[in-house]
């Protein structure tokens, strides 16, 4: 009992400084993602803390970290920049809505046809675009020119070195210590050594001078207020925000379900993907209400928070309350904090997330799979990640289809006056060509065979290339028997009324995918 106490009690120590460690990461980004989308930075924030919390609390994927991202941004900032952000509350709260109809209707499940190329790409895409925005942190916004200029001298020497020794304290302490997450010892290290040697380096305070061009510019703020977005309750509303709302919610799910894969992979643990829909939906509803911008899961927060220790709710609900704490009385700590330090966190994220062994698996698995591994990879990179999940799903589907196509063959012999056609393999839309091209009713005999035994009709292009083999042969005054199909082919055989006749010797049972069966 002791030692169950003992376990539980170091497990809460772990998710707490684990969630300080993402608190004081999500500072920064949070403030970078809502200028992305053209709100104020108290907008993004609020949208941190809310979602995390909320999706902490009742999501899918205990450990998981949520907050306001950089995908769901850069869709929002043309409705905010056409329609104000009222209407990016109400799309939020819309989207919102749409996350939870798909986790009441179990779409979440859908996340399992994502082939393993395409999370290869999806992860190693994705920590390239982490890599990507800690580069903006080695610029600063140039008084004279007014445009963003990389660091010079002095200010770059200790900017690397800072991260260097951030990464290596992260690196190095676990194998002394890990009785202090290595990101927060970090963190408080390069924090102590700024202050005590009075170090000129970049904080987060001047990251949002340079954000907001306002020298007072503060991350300071109250408690988020309840409130109804100011738009017109009427269909030309619903007419705007709809379709971004769509798009949100897709994008949220997408990114929100492939972490949940990752994090699961990662912990040998499984998470639930429609309670995590409801999650994101709920947390999202109530966001728009509070004046936040949204948020799905963040994949570079997640990695942190795992890598700490985080494995419980208590991680994510720590880093929102942290969070909320530093907004309304730590503002002026948060701040100080040299950004070194944080990019130096993300950099070891960086590392941990890319899929190094993809590497090695360069010739050794299929040609396909290495492109569309490397395809969604780039258009990650270069788009957001629903795209390139929906162009990685296509292609892996494409290639499947012309693999299996490829597997139709026949055999055919003759048996008195009997020509007997006998096909293997799954007779389907990519395969209905091949199929189509054995036969030839103008020279065959007056009575034809075709036994599917070893073969299977997997959808409605099968079937019409049947119903179409039989007018073939009636038009030549034929005979057409078809043996071993199932009754569900059968049916819809007959509907079509094109057959001349149909043999059933020991038919399989199995269902065809097929609208009309439903």
């Amino acid at each position: 009992m002791f030692q169950l106490i003992l376990s539980r009690s170091q497990s809460l120590k772990s998710d707490l400084l684990s969630g300080l460690t993402v608190a004081l990461a999500l500072v920064p980004e949070a403030v970078a993602f809502a200028f992305v989308a053209g709100v104020e930075p108290l907008v993004g924030l609020y949208a941190a803390f809310m979602v995390g919390l909320i999706t902490a609390a009742i999501g899918g994927r205990p450990g998981m970290i949520s907050g306001a991202t950089g995908a769901l941004a850069v869709v929002m900032v043309s409705l905010v920049a056409t329609h104000g952000v009222e209407y990016l509350f109400a799309t939020v709260v819309l989207m919102g809505v749409l996350q939870v109809l798909a986790g009441v209707f179990r779409l979440g499940k859908f996340i399992r046809l994502v082939p393993h190329p395409v999370m290869l790409g999806f992860v190693n895409g994705l920590a390239i675009v982490i890599f990507m925005a800690q580069l903006q942190q080695f610029q600063f916004l140039d008084p004279v020119t007014g445009e963003l200029a990389w660091l010079q001298g002095e200010q770059m020497t200790l900017m690397l070195g800072m991260v260097a020794l951030t990464m290596a304290i992260i690196y190095f302490l676990p194998k002394l210590t890990k009785a202090i997450p290595s990101s927060l010892a970090a963190i408080l290290t390069i924090v102590a050594i700024s202050i005590g040697l009075d170090m000129d380096l970049r904080t987060v305070q001047d990251v949002l001078v340079d954000m907001t061009g306002d020298p007072v510019a503060t991350i300071a703020g109250g408690l988020p207020q309840f409130h109804f977005p100011s738009v017109p309750l009427n269909l030309e509303t619903l007419k705007i925000i709809f379709p971004y709302a769509l798009i949100l919610a897709a994008i949220g799910l997408i990114e929100s379900l492939l972490t949940l894969t990752l994090i699961d992979e990662i912990t040998e643990t499984r998470g639930r993907g429609n309670k995590e829909c409801i999650g994101q939906g709920v947390a999202n509803v109530a966001t728009g209400f509070f004046g936040g911008m949204g948020g799905c899961a963040m994949i570079g927060q997640s990695m942190i928070n795992i890598n700490s220790g985080g494995r419980g709710r208590a991680s994510g609900i720590s880093a929102a309350l942290f969070l909320l704490a530093f907004i309304l009385v730590g503002s002026s700590l948060i701040e100080m904090i040299p950004v070194a330090a944080l990019v130096g966190v993300m950099f070891m994220v960086v590392l941990g997330t890319f899929e190094w062994a993809s590497f090695r698996l360069l010739g050794r698995i299929p040609t396909s799979d290495t492109l569309v591994g490397i395809t969604v990879a780039v258009v990650t990179v270069l788009t957001d990640l629903a795209i390139a999940v929906v162009v990685g799903v296509l292609m892996s589907t494409l290639v499947f289809a012309w693999k299996h196509a490829k597997n139709m063959h026949f055999e055919i012999e003759e048996k008195d006056g009997v020509k007997i056609y006998k096909p293997t393999g799954p007779l389907f839309f990519a395969s209905i060509h091949n199929f189509r091209d054995q036969f030839d009713p103008y020279n065959d005999p007056q009575e034809v065979i075709v036994d599917f035994a070893r073969s299977r009709v997997s959808d409605h292009s099968g079937i019409e290339a049947i119903d179409a083999l039989a007018e073939r042969y009636m038009k030549q005054g034929k005979t057409l028997h078809l043996r071993h199909l199932s009754p569900e082919c059968i049916k819809l055989l007959h509907k079509a009324r094109k057959l001349i006749e149909v043999n059933v010797i020991e038919d399989p049972k199995y269902s065809i995918a097929d609208d009309e069966l439903g």
